[in-house]
């Protein structure tokens, strides 16, 4: 896989960070800047907008990313296995969530669904 294989549109399906993980549902934008470092736009539940900033080698993509919450702004990273170019298996983590846990993600690429995951 490489760099150029990852650019477009996911259905993203996670958990949250603690010990009664909320499933949530949403999409993920991927693209490249002039520096071939790889930009992501999450929009989650259709309402919370995160954004971030990656890379990518040997299969694996680092991203991370911010949101702003009311008064707060959150940081985070997520790690992601690309286990092909439609399907990303990952984990994520706050500064400020339960350090006992992990969140988790798996993005499928739009062009292989026949609609996005309500």
């Amino acid at each position: 896989m490489t760099l150029e294989d990852l650019p477009g549109k996911y259905t993203v399906i996670g958990s949250n960070q603690d010990a009664n993980p909320n499933e949530y549902k949403g999409v993920l934008n991927l693209s490249l800047d002039g520096n071939n470092r790889i930009r992501a736009r999450w929009l989650i539940n259709n309402s919370q907008e995160q954004l971030g900033y990656g890379f990518f080698k040997d299969n694996i993509l680092v991203i991370n990313f911010n949101y702003k919450n009311e008064n707060s702004v959150f940081k985070g990273v997520v790690v992601y296995k690309c286990i092909s170019k439609d399907l990303l298996e990952g984990f994520w983590s706050e500064k400020h969530g339960d350090p006992n846990y992990l969140g988790t993600e798996r993005c499928f690429r739009f062009d292989i669904l026949k609609e996005p995951i309500n």
